[in-house]
């Protein structure tokens, strides 16, 4: 990979970071929230300035960032008004959750700006079966596929999804004919060796629509639910054993890969066509970002949020030390698990060891 292309892998990597820590940094200042430094880094300072009351600063390890408010994490002088603590619960709230809804904010925007790039929007009807098609023997030319496996299919996103997920090509698929809903059962697809993993290979083409404003909008939103639905199955994956941890990727991986997409990009479709690839991954990482942050772990944001649901129906706050004590635990767990990812990247995708699911 060239310096160029780690130069915008690091650039859309540092987006992500100061999107989401925007989130909190304005709907703290919104609720009256003190907030002493907005960090994007880690580690040394590079740059930094005061602006009023807030320190703003740019760190040497570009592998996240803070927003620190007013008591949130340490001790804080009991009688400034502007304490974490002292804010309204939804103001509270409002601050910790604020990153992540900034991070699906803009993979929706990306995704966006993408759907609206396209000459024809794809959907999930079936226009014609290609080559060597085996699905042909359930399928039927306008077909609209509503269901894959049981999960409903808004977009043609789900049906790629749904198709990454197979073993063995062989799929339950729900479709609309002719006005009426028809189960197909055991649709059979070719399957295609890839580096030694089999995939399921599509042998349809779907129908295009063209773009208006109203279906740019609708088919954005699906896409953004389709990405974190598909986050969401693939964490259940990982827990269940279906994907190894071998397969995660922390910044190290993602800075290669954001490069890789690029440079593949521009390869196959000069400056515009990396610059999609760039925009669909990143819109892919951010919302991944974004739902990752809500998690009910200590450290992250959902296990802050956690706390104040606690305390919502408590009536009273989990004393300082109770949470402080909790939140450290999850912290070095979190930073554990970051070492051991970061070192797996290195391995896997630069020095090129393992890469199995083993």
């Amino acid at each position: 990979m060239n310096p160029l292309m780690i130069l915008v892998a690091f650039l859309a990597f540092g987006l992500l970071i100061f999107v989401h820590e925007l989130g909190h940094f304005l709907a703290a200042k919104l609720g009256g929230i003190q907030v002493n430094e907005f960090a994007l880094g880690m580690g040394p300072k590079i740059i930094s300035f005061v602006r009023g009351e807030t320190r703003y600063s740019l760190r040497l390890f570009p592998i996240g960032g803070f927003c620190a408010m007013e008591g949130l994490d340490e001790e804080s002088d009991e009688q400034n008004p502007r304490v974490f603590g002292k804010a309204k619960l939804r103001n509270r709230f409002a601050a910790i959750a604020a990153g992540s809804a900034m991070n699906l904010l803009l993979g929706f925007i990306l995704l966006t700006i993408i759907t609206a790039s396209d000459s024809l929007l794809p959907t999930n009807q079936v226009a014609a079966f290609g080559q060597g098609a085996t699905s042909n023997q359930w399928l039927a030319e306008g077909d609209t596929i509503t269901r894959i496996n049981g999960s409903r299919v808004r977009t043609f996103n789900d049906i790629m999804y749904e198709f990454s997920r197979s073993r063995d090509g062989v799929l339950d698929v729900e479709v609309i004919r002719e006005g009426e809903h028809i189960q197909l059962t055991g649709v059979t697809f070719p399957m295609t060796d890839a580096e030694g993993v089999l995939i399921l290979t599509r042998d349809f083409f779907v129908v295009g629509v063209e773009p208006t404003p109203g279906l740019v909008i609708s088919n954005s939103f699906n896409r953004t639910v389709s990405v974190a639905r598909m986050i969401w199955g693939s964490l259940i994956d990982l827990a269940t054993g279906r994907f190894s941890f071998n397969q995660i990727s922390g910044p190290v991986g993602l800075t290669v890969a954001i490069g890789e997409t690029v440079a593949t990009g521009v390869e196959r479709g000069g400056l515009r066509e990396g610059a999609i690839s760039l925009a669909f991954l990143v819109s892919v990482i951010s919302v991944n970002l974004g739902i990752f942050n809500l998690l009910p772990f200590p450290a992250l944001d959902g296990g802050r949020i956690i706390f104040l649901l606690i305390e919502g129906v408590r009536r009273r706050p989990v004393p300082a030390k109770y949470e402080a004590a909790v939140n450290t635990v999850g912290f070095a767990l979190l930073i554990m698990v970051i070492i051991v990812v970061t070192f797996n990247d290195i391995f896997r995708r630069i020095l090129g060891f393992g890469g199995g699911d083993g």
